[in-house]
């Protein structure tokens, strides 16, 4: 079946939706089926100044209100994106391929979750009181001005939440740039802010590829940047960035190990593996790509996970009984393809699928890759989608220095019955977002980032308030000032 889902326009600035057809045209596909279902134009210079312009017009405003009153709206807009939760769901299934019965419970429901949790807590954004014999200091919260966040293709509406959501709560505006994959659910984000009660110009939404994203980091009235995408990206917009000395967040890929020890729970490591390689057709930037599976149980492992993946369910995303979508894109699909036929030239061992369908669309089956060494690609570079890497191990200190080789340091988890064991060993890995017998759980109250390569600063929890406001000490003297002269 063929949707259309034409936006209103391209953009959102000031409130309103605006467009300018001078900007070049972006198309939007359907992944399950190769066909364009919409189209937006890229910003244009004029637009992209029209943005900063509003956002930091409107910022000192919003700023000055009670926390109280910005945390009511953040609020509201949870609540409106709960009651239009299957709406948004379907926007997402259609933009980037992913079932629908994934994004009913993960994608804009999370968005409000954040939104929800920061409105929660705006109210609480204070300082300190700080007594030092007869005089004192206190310290205030302040926001930091205009934000913008920059969007991957993977979790349009949640990221644009999960940006957005700490930057308002604290007093800032927030300009969103969607990947040009997946532009329309941001602006439905927008939409709904709005009425939900946010001022004008609080929250802007451009279209556009690198080159709009890179003058709104180089514009001076810019104080923050926060990106979740590549590596590769990261490293440009930091540097960006740090020409100006702008706040950064920054979360970025990884190559995770996901540990799985003898006296494991089967059932829980294998189900732990499927949610950490094959959920959202592995296109999740924390994925637990490197499965360590103790040399004891690997054969029953991969026999468990071999039965497993008969359940899964290829086709329509729209059909709720459907469990596994296409990849987002024909170069994603490239990408991917190419790192399977690797993984079988440097003599990895593949168990099953990888096996591209042919359909319309961007489809591939899931790959699992047994009996890979740690220095074959498919175990070293990011892959970003379906493809799962076994390694064996022998011992806890062997597998901890070998997980731990690599650039990345997103997230890392242990499966094991030893609680003693899983508390140990989550210590010696360098990751920031860790699992003990679970994996890829993202609640909004706990932080989330990586180390390394893999990023810089946090998102959710109170920690995201640190890096969308800075404190301001002021010291009060009760008594006379002593000067030399």
């Amino acid at each position: 079946m063929t949707y259309q889902i034409q936006p209103l326009a391209s953009h959102y600035i000031a409130g309103e939706y605006v467009e300018d057809s001078a900007g070049d045209e972006i198309p939007v596909v359907n992944p399950a089926t190769g066909e364009r279902i919409a189209r937006v134009h890229a910003a244009t210079p004029a637009l992209i100044e029209r943005a900063i312009a509003s956002a930091a017009a409107a910022q000192e405003a919003w700023a000055a209100l009670p926390g109280v009153e910005r945390g009511r709206v953040l609020r509201r807009a949870a609540d409106l994106i709960r009651a239009r939760n299957r709406e948004l769901s379907i926007l997402e299934t259609l933009n980037t391929g992913k079932p629908l019965q994934e994004t009913l419970v993960a994608d804009a429901v999370s968005g409000a979750d954040s939104l929800e949790y920061f409105g929660g807590i705006a109210a609480t954004l204070g300082g300190e009181h700080i007594q030092i014999g007869e005089d004192w200091v206190y310290t205030r919260r302040e926001p930091l001005g205009v934000c913008v966040g920059i969007g991957a293709w993977n979790y349009p509406a949640q990221i644009a939440c999960w940006k957005s959501a700490p930057a308002l709560a604290c007093g800032n505006a927030m300009i969103f740039k969607p990947s040009e994959t997946t532009p329309l659910s941001a602006l439905k984000v927008a939409e709904i802010l709005t009425e939900a009660g946010l001022p004008a110009g609080l929250f802007n939404v451009l279209q556009g590829m690198g080159e709009v994203g890179a003058a709104l980091v180089a514009d001076p009235r810019v104080a923050k940047v926060s990106l979740t995408g590549s590596v590769a990206t990261g490293r440009r917009i930091y540097a960006a960035a740090g020409e100006g000395l702008k706040h950064v967040t920054m979360e970025l890929g990884g190559k995770s190990p996901l540990i799985v020890f003898e006296d494991a729970d089967i059932e829980d490591a294998v189900g732990g593996a499927i949610l950490g390689n094959f959920y959202s057709s592995g296109q999740v930037c924390s994925n637990g790509t490197r499965v360590f599976v103790q040399k004891g149980i690997k054969e029953r492992f991969l026999a468990r996970l071999e039965e497993r993946l008969r359940d899964v369910v290829i086709g329509d995303p729209m059909d709720e009984s459907v469990n596994f979508g296409p990849l987002v894109s024909a170069k994603q699909l490239e990408i991917v393809t190419s790192y399977v036929a690797r993984g079988r030239e440097e003599g990895a061992r593949l168990v099953v699928g990888g096996e591209v369908l042919d359909r319309p669309g961007f489809w591939i089956t899931p790959a699992v890759f047994a009996d890979v060494g740690d220095q074959m690609t498919i175990a070293r570079e990011e892959i970003f989608g379906p493809v799962m890497a076994v390694l064996d191990f022998d011992t806890e200190d062997e597998v901890i220095a070998r997980a731990n080789a690599t650039e990345y340091g997103l997230s890392a988890g242990v499966f094991t019955r030893d609680i003693s064991r899983a508390h140990r060993v989550v210590a010696r890995l360098r990751a920031g977002s860790c699992f003990i017998n679970s994996y890829n759980d993202t609640p909004v109250e706990a932080p989330f980032g990586g180390t390394k390569a893999s990023g810089v600063g946090r998102e959710n929890s109170r920690a995201a308030i640190e890096h969308y406001s800075e404190l301001k000490s002021v010291f009060v003297r009760m008594g006379r000032v002593e000067a030399p002269y």
